[in-house]
């Protein structure tokens, strides 16, 4: 029953995807693409998973998800990320479950899937071990290709239509063969409700709403994993964002925001620096503020770029202008150089792009 059900998910998720693409936007380029690393995979008898630097609730929960799919299916299964991941996905056993490259040579395997980005330079300084260890280095993502930057390996799968790379990974699963249990569900559902924000960002597009009824016949407490993904502020932290918010500074009749914070004023406050990531949003919920960046200091003239939208100013190309990526409407990029520069540069660019776009209608 279980099998014949999750085909029929599978089914319905197939139909819905009338925009899937990939660079052309061609759908039988993407199905051909994910048969051909459905057949890898089965081919594969060792297999490590990765994500990008500073990792989320969405690379994280597809790397984990096929973890537990390629254990039910007998491979050989390593977790290998370039950093710790947050502490807030200690929900997900990630102290048990991801080991944290440390300069060692990864494990020799078939293959490596890389989740969540198809930008190398994200997941240095991993990148490099990954390739000379294992036989092919994939990347599984859902993020626009950079124009101007590293192209992914041939054979990866980029589906820039799905909300999150999760949806890939439920994909895969399913043809696969997996059988979907709680584990996979949990792993899943983070991923969606991730980067979807609550359901907020998934557009028309029903894919989203139909995996997660799905994943919700195995995930029986959706709340926990909304609390520690959405509510673990502690006083300390609110306090900090109480400072940091008074702080923001506005452009373009109030339609740009600029915000900047530094990984010793997080510190100082007993916070790890990416807990400092979601001010950007918070920034982004004012009615009138159509484009914001966060700009993070990391280290003396080290820097974190974070740039929002809702979607009538396009953010990907100023990030990549930076030498960064991402979608459309939210991405970023890490940078080098002085501070006082680079807050001239961004408010001059988002305020032009802001002036250039048409205002938002009053509902």
């Amino acid at each position: 029953m279980a099998t014949t059900r999750n085909h029929d998910v599978y089914r319905t998720l197939r139909q819905a995807s009338s925009l899937l693409a990939h660079s052309d936007g061609n759908l039988a380029i993407l199905d051909r693409m994910l048969d051909v690393l459905v057949h890898q995979l089965k081919s594969a008898t060792s297999v490590v998973l990765s994500t990008h630097r500073h990792c989320d609730g969405d690379g994280l929960g597809a790397q984990l998800a096929l973890f537990y799919g390629l254990r039910q299916l007998g491979k050989q299964v390593w977790i290998l990320n370039p950093d710790v991941p947050p502490k807030k996905y200690a929900f997900l056993q990630t102290d048990r479950l991801v080991q944290v490259f440390d300069g060692s040579p990864p494990p020799p395997a078939d293959l490596a899937l890389i989740f969540d980005t198809n930008d190398r330079r994200l997941v240095e300084p991993l990148i490099g071990p990954l390739e000379h260890s294992c036989k092919q280095v994939l990347f599984v993502d859902h993020h626009p290709i950079l124009q101007n930057g590293p192209a992914p390996s041939k054979g990866s799968v980029i589906d820039i239509s799905a909300a999150s790379t999760g949806e890939i990974a439920f994909r895969l699963l399913q043809a696969l063969g997996v059988q979907m249990n709680a584990e996979i569900a949990r792993a899943l559902y983070t991923s969606v409700v991730f980067d979807t924000q609550m359901f907020r960002y998934v557009k028309s597009d029903p894919r989203s709403h139909l995996m997660a009824a799905e994943l919700l016949r195995y995930e029986r407490d959706p709340e926990a994993v909304h609390q520690a993904l959405f509510a673990t502020y502690t006083v300390e932290k609110m306090n900090f964002l109480a400072r940091t918010l008074a702080s923001v500074e506005y452009f373009a009749d109030s339609r740009v925001a600029f915000v900047a914070v530094s990984s010793s004023q997080a510190l100082a406050s007993g916070l790890d620096p990416e807990e400092t990531a979601d001010i950007i949003d918070l920034v982004m919920n004012i009615e009138s503020i159509e484009a914001g960046a966060l700009l993070r200091e990391d280290a003396p003239g080290v820097f974190k770029l974070s740039l929002r939208s809702k979607g009538r100013v396009q953010v990907l190309p100023l990030a990549e202008s930076f030498g960064g990526g991402g979608h459309p409407f939210a991405s970023g990029a890490y940078l080098k150089g002085n501070g006082a520069t680079f807050r001239t540069s961004l408010i001059d660019k988002m305020t032009a792009l802001a002036q250039a776009a048409p205002r938002r209608k009053a509902p």
